[in-house]
């Protein structure tokens, strides 16, 4: 029995530019709101969970409607295409107010302003390292005063920023609401496009045809990274992002262009089906299944492990999103370094987990595999607690290795585990119950770190908050019994070796 890589690589275009966008957004979107409109912590973590909001609704209802619907092109294809091109739009839209906004910005001098503080910032650190090491407590006291001065004026270029954003709202009204258009769009299509893979792979092979999916979708991760290096996105707090964006969106272009001209939805689900009825896998029905025939509820073992694992999903999520929904403002503001990097290193380091992890799945079982690596992830985060300004920003690549190798250990096999129970033609229902729990995490993620950011501060909190959730998650999927592989019987595993072309 063999995956069909070609096929689910080309299936995994779809993931490709889900994650492209998404890298892009993540990357310049709390950014904007923090730099260019002003907005503290907290009120941007409100903003950032907005698609998470939307997506807990809208994923659900999106991907139980591509089950029942079916076109020429399939199930799923209709929706992506869609919701690509109108994803696509509003994206380079969006940037086009903030470059209004930012216009404002600029005439009141505000980047030379924070330039010169910042300057003033680092050195006064130097000069408090340097102290520090010499054993010079006058020196060192007023070093940190002179930092808790300039910290102030900081503070109040931020507030001539949010200034300058109250005396004319219209274009924070206009980002917010194509903001709206934007991640309503994305959500049209992001369940559709994950249950794609289900429908054309048999049960078994399903970790490992989420290992390319995920592996596909680190692709077009990495890809929009080096083009934040291009365009120096970490570089300048306060530049104009269209020409970035535009290099992003070409790049989802290009990955629906080959997704439509390679991909046969409804071909290649038929024979997934032809082929779980021949190895026993499940009672699969004769013809795609567009109804509420042939499925059956869960028994109460499966349903108590369905719950326990999208309480893993959420938990895990709020952790991880805490860290890299707001990564590019710590980086930026706090630890001085370019986080476009850093994240190519963690994403590199997924890369070369995602297929040697979902072998590693399919001989000890999905539920092992996650728990190692929550375990990865947990104590990255706990040693990112100990990283400062004045380490060396070397440091921290092998915490985001270590980092990106928990992830992808974890996010390779949980899906999975989540369509394993699902029934004749629910797939993309469930797939909308894994996205409605990781969506839900990721609206309380920004909101509550942001939160706790304003109080105790960033530097103090951010590491520490996603420690904590990603070990509640340990726990949770601790007491999981279903969602493994069902084993296929030595008969059938002996006359069905492959399933390629």
């Amino acid at each position: 029995m063999k995956l069909n890589y070609k096929r689910t690589i080309l299936v995994g275009m779809a993931f490709f530019l889900i994650s492209a966008f998404w890298q892009a957004y993540d990357a310049i979107i709390p950014l904007a709101l923090t730099n260019h409109y002003g907005l503290p912590q907290s009120i941007s973590g409100v903003v950032m969970s907005v698609d998470n909001v939307l997506a807990v609704f809208m994923l659900p209802i999106f991907g139980a409607l591509s089950d029942k619907v079916m076109t020429k092109m399939g199930r799923r294809t209709p929706f992506i295409l869609v919701g690509t091109i109108a994803a696509v739009i509003a994206f380079i839209s969006l940037t086009l107010i903030d470059a209004y906004q930012l216009s404002s910005v600029i005439s009141a001098g505000i980047p030379e302003k924070y330039q010169s503080a910042a300057t003033l910032l680092k050195s006064a650190n130097e000069t408090l390292k340097a102290a520090g090491k010499a054993g010079d407590v006058a020196a060192v006291e007023l070093a940190q005063q002179s930092i808790n001065e300039i910290n102030l004026v900081i503070d109040a270029i931020r507030e001539e920023t949010l200034q300058i954003t109250l005396n004319n709202l219209w274009p924070m009204i206009a980002f917010i609401a194509v903001l709206l258009v934007t991640l309503i769009s994305m959500a049209t299509f992001r369940s559709p496009a994950v249950a794609l893979m289900p429908d054309v792979t048999i049960k078994p092979l399903r970790s490992k045809g989420n290992a390319i999916i995920n592996l596909m979708g680190t692709a077009g991760g990495i890809l929009v990274l080096v083009l934040g290096m291009v365009f120096k996105t970490s570089g300048n707090k306060y530049m104009r992002y269209t020409g970035y964006v535009l290099a992003v969106c070409s790049i989802m272009i290009f990955g629906l262009v080959v997704f439509l001209c390679t991909v046969r939805e409804k071909k290649w689900a038929r024979e997934m089906e032809e082929k779980t009825r021949e190895l026993g896998l499940e009672e699969a029905p004769a013809e795609p299944i567009v109804d509420n025939k042939n499925k059956r509820s869960l028994g109460k073992g499966e349903m108590k492990s369905l719950l326990l694992i999208l309480a893993s999903v959420a938990l895990w999520y709020i952790g991880y999103n805490s860290i890299t929904s707001k990564y590019s403002v710590y980086a930026t503001n706090v630890l001085f370094f370019d986080f476009n990097f850093t994240l190519i290193i963690a994403q590199a380091a997924a890369i070369v987990a995602y297929i040697p992890v979902g072998m590693i799945a399919s001989k000890i079982g999905r539920r092992k595999t996650i728990l190692a690596g929550i375990t990865m992830l947990a104590t990255a985060f706990f040693i990112g607690n100990f990283i400062s300004f004045d380490t060396p920003e070397i440091v921290m690549y092998p915490v985001f290795i270590l980092a990106g190798i928990g992830w992808a250990t974890i996010n390779v096999n949980s899906f999975p585990m989540v369509v394993e129970l699902a029934k004749g033609g629910d797939v993309g229902k469930y797939t909308g119950y894994y996205y409605t729990a990781s969506m839900a995490a990721q609206i309380v993620a920004p909101i509550l770190s942001g939160f706790l950011y304003d109080i105790f501060g960033m530097r103090y909190m951010f590491f520490s908050f996603g420690t904590v959730f990603v070990a509640l998650s340990f726990v949770t999927m601790f007491f999981v019994k279903h969602g493994d592989a069902k084993p296929i019987g030595k008969k059938s595993a002996l006359e069905h070796l492959d399933i390629d072309d």
